[in-house]
């Protein structure tokens, strides 16, 4: 996989990245890990007009206008419970590659569309450049303010290698904060996905992700 440039669209437009740090550090909840922050509830259906009253006095009889039977609201479609959902925070984040070696649903840079049947679970992909750090934290953000579809959960965050070797400081903070905020898994330079060849042995923490996307799958993480 290789290390790319951020397009500007995203799932989640709109987001203030003002003051990103003081926005992740709100996600978590006491006691631990947040978990995604469900979207309000849809508003029910408006309430049906009131047909206009009798005539004027002095009619007889007085007849009461046809009050038309209220139809049932039609069901609402929702995400589907089992599945994983692979959800990239920005263009060339590594969804693609990611799905196609654990399983699961590549669906780019968009949240599950409830009209699909999609899987309800979802994993957030980003790089670890900063630009793919601060897209993260702009995803998760958008989670905590329930800017998604309802239903939709987040199982971890994956922040996948933007080349070898260790990360600069300044890269490092940003990173435990996200650490903060949500169960990350970091997976290391990966050469021969770079080429698009297959891995006889993954490293273990493609192996410990690739886990926690079956359990995922069989409903097993919630």
């Amino acid at each position: 996989m290789q290390a790319t440039s951020v397009p500007s669209s995203e799932p989640w437009p709109g987001t203030d990245t003002a003051d990103e740090a003081t926005a992740v550090r709100q996600v978590a909840a006491p006691g631990g890990h947040a978990g995604p922050v469900p979207a309000p509830a849809p508003a029910g259906a408006p309430a049906m007009p009131q047909p206009a009253g009798p005539g004027g006095p002095g009619d007889e009889p007085q007849w009461q206008p046809h009050q038309p039977r209220q139809r049932r609201a039609a069901p609402v479609e929702g995400l589907s419970a089992g599945g994983v959902c692979w959800v990239a925070a920005h263009g060339g984040a590594g969804t693609t590659t990611l799905a196609a070696v654990l399983g699961g649903v590549d669906l780019g840079c968009r949240w599950p569309d409830p009209a699909r049947d999609e899987p309800a679970s979802i994993i957030l992909v980003a790089r670890t450049h900063a630009q793919g750090l601060r897209a993260a934290s702009r995803a998760l953000n958008a989670i905590r303010e329930g800017r998604h579809p309802a239903g939709m959960r987040l199982a971890a965050l994956v922040l996948v290698a933007d080349a070898p070797g260790r990360l600069p400081r300044p890269l490092v903070s940003r990173l435990r904060m996200l650490r903060a905020v949500a169960p990350v898994y970091r997976i290391p330079w990966v050469p021969q996905w770079r080429l698009g060849k297959k891995v006889d042995r993954p490293p273990r923490q493609v192996v410990k992700l690739g886990q926690l996307a079956r359990a995922v799958q069989q409903g097993a993480v919630r």
